[in-house]
């Protein structure tokens, strides 16, 4: 009687350690080449902030073999979280840091532990868009409201200093100064880089110190402005302008299969040749090889790449670089050109935005 007793009781611990193993193995995803968060996401009916919170991820970078949570712990077993201690200390001064060129938002989350969501989250910034010599605050701790520590009331802030008014009829202007660059003058006055250059009669983002921007659409007098002609290359550091330079300094050229110089381009070569003058050094592939060497974004920078599908042949067979306001630039049709992405042909190929690893 006490065998069967036995037997039964080790059928029943069996069956339930196999369950516990499957509801473990189910929870999980080992990346295939070619996967994206996107698509893992659109796969486990999730979406592809759950997948970074649940795996701790700072990016959209992922490698083949890599084993994903696909799931919640709160969906299978119950997790039990231990109540913080509050008897140690809770440090609520933030730390800060002064962005240098060639920083990004995942490098800078990655350098101090953090996240790139949290950074935007201290900083109120709602894009990845920095620039060199902005400071950022990287870290600070919220007191949960339950706790005995009592965080210091935080200094009154100081009334900001009132505006000068501007003249009746002139526009608001911003002279160049050492380090400014097109992205970084938009970025602060919060206006698009295509508008700066529009409202400016710039036909590239090279500005030289002393030159006077208007940074707001006017009918200003053209006597009220800096003549823009001849400018100065832009600082080396303002990666993002120079591939938008390099890009418009080449509408016009031929398109030219297999072309990958300035006498010609197909659409590849065209962003091999852009990217590399820009500092950015990538290998000359196809449309499929840039799209395996990037990853999806939903909320597309200038610089950021577009892709298209299904043109000449089956699958992404198209590519061009954002240039802001709905428009990217690429090599189609006979030449190098600037088109809407609510163009009648390309509109309907358009396949997403994606961001080359090598700018990360």
């Amino acid at each position: 009687m006490n065998k069967i007793a036995f037997s039964v009781l080790a059928s029943g611990s069996l069956a339930l350690l196999i369950g516990v193993a499957d509801a473990e193995a189910s929870s999980t995803y080992t990346i295939k080449s070619g996967d994206s968060l996107w698509k893992i996401a659109k796969q486990h009916n999730v979406s592809v902030s759950d997948l970074k919170t649940w795996n701790t991820l700072s990016s959209d970078a992922i490698s083949p073999n890599q084993v994903l949570k696909v799931a919640s712990a709160s969906s299978g077993s119950s997790v039990t979280i231990p109540a913080p201690n509050l008897s140690q200390p809770v440090s609520n001064a933030p730390s800060t840091y002064t962005v240098k060129s060639g920083d990004t938002l995942s490098k800078i989350a990655s350098l101090h532990k953090t996240t790139v969501s949290k950074i935007q989250e201290l900083n109120k910034l709602s894009g990845h868009m920095i620039f060199p010599g902005q400071k950022l605050s990287v870290s600070g701790t919220t007191v949960p409201a339950s706790s005995s520590v009592t965080a210091p009331k935080p200094p009154p802030a100081a009334a900001p200093a009132p505006a000068p008014a501007p003249s009746v009829g002139t526009a608001r202007t911003h002279k160049v100064g050492s380090g400014d660059t097109l992205t970084g003058i938009a970025y602060r006055n919060g206006i698009s880089v295509t508008q700066l250059m529009n409202w400016n009669g710039l036909t590239s983002s090279m500005i030289r110190i002393g030159q006077v921007l208007k940074i707001e659409n006017s009918t200003a007098a053209p006597s009220q402005t800096t003549p823009v002609s001849n400018p100065a290359p832009p600082a080396a550091s303002d990666t993002v302008g120079n591939i938008v330079a390099t890009a418009n300094s080449l509408v016009g050229k031929p398109y030219v299969w297999g072309g990958s110089t300035a006498s010609g381009f197909d659409c590849s070569g065209f962003i091999y040749y852009v990217y590399n003058q820009a500092g950015i050094k990538i290998p000359r592939t196809n449309t499929t090889g840039y799209d395996a060497r990037s990853y999806d974004i939903s909320s597309p920078q200038v610089g950021d790449l577009v892709f298209f599908e299904n043109t000449y042949r089956a699958g992404i067979s198209h590519m061009g670089i954002y240039v802001g306001n709905n428009q990217f630039i690429h090599a189609g049709g006979d030449k190098v050109q600037i088109t809407s992405l609510s163009d009648s042909y390309w509109g309907k190929h358009f396949a997403g935005y994606k961001r080359l690893y090598a700018m990360d």
